[in-house]
């Protein structure tokens, strides 16, 4: 376990926040401990963290409103939430702001390592040196490592999972990409809620790819996606 890795934990459950922090500390994670929204963001700027576990519910400034303000000042820190609610709302609000990943409480605290691994690796993963770091999707220029879309001398950064899922666009090509194989290869479970956090990022890949009407995401009912280029 690198010991650098430091997160952010956001929790106004005094007793969860000190079970989550001392398991998690155990397990390596440099953790610092916030009681609500407003001290978990001023926490966030005078420190650097590689993750952020928010709580949906707390008092000050809640866990969506602290991940909006949070990818203002950093883009592509990871964030998982915490939440209580099982709403498919909620669910669908946190990955509409960027989630990568969203637990419901009570959870177990080895599954909560293993999604916090899983999205560290990917990271990794995406700062490997490649075969291929540039694509020519249409009239689009879509680099990998720096998760940029370029067109027409505009460019649109990515979120990671912008960038995961266009990548395996990318590399089925007129093909169907299965809708199973994309969630368990960037969401890891290919449940409800991730499957909803996927039909979300696939919009906001449309809206990106829209001024070259040669290039489309079209669905194919009953197995997955298909980019035709």
């Amino acid at each position: 376990m690198d010991t650098k890795i430091k997160i952010l934990l956001a929790e106004d459950d005094e007793n969860l926040g000190l079970l989550l922090k001392e398991y998690l500390i155990a397990k390596g994670y440099d953790t610092d401990l916030f009681p609500d929204g407003e001290t978990a963001y001023h926490g966030f700027m005078r420190n650097q963290y590689n993750i952020c576990l928010l709580d949906v519910m707390m008092p000050k400034k809640d866990g969506f409103t602290l991940a909006r303000d949070i990818r203002l000042v950093n883009a592509d820190i990871p964030v998982i939430f915490l939440t209580a609610k099982n709403l498919k709302e909620d669910v669908i609000e946190g990955f509409k702001i960027g989630a990568d990943d969203y637990m419901t409480k009570p959870f177990s605290m080895e599954e909560l390592i293993f999604r916090i691994e899983a999205i560290l690796r990917r990271i990794s993963n995406d700062n490997q040196p490649s075969d291929q770091n540039v694509y020519h999707i249409g009239l689009y220029s879509f680099d990998v490592r720096k998760q940029i879309l370029s067109h027409d001398g505009e460019e649109v950064k990515l979120t990671t999972k912008e960038s995961e899922l266009l990548r395996l666009l990318v590399a089925n090509a007129n093909k169907v990409l299965e809708r199973n194989y994309a969630l368990k290869a960037i969401w890891i479970d290919d449940n409800y809620f991730n499957a909803r956090s996927m039909d979300v990022y696939i919009t906001k890949l449309r809206k990106h790819l829209k001024d070259d009407p040669s290039v489309e995401i079209i669905n194919v009912h009953g197995k997955g996606y298909k980019l035709i280029m």
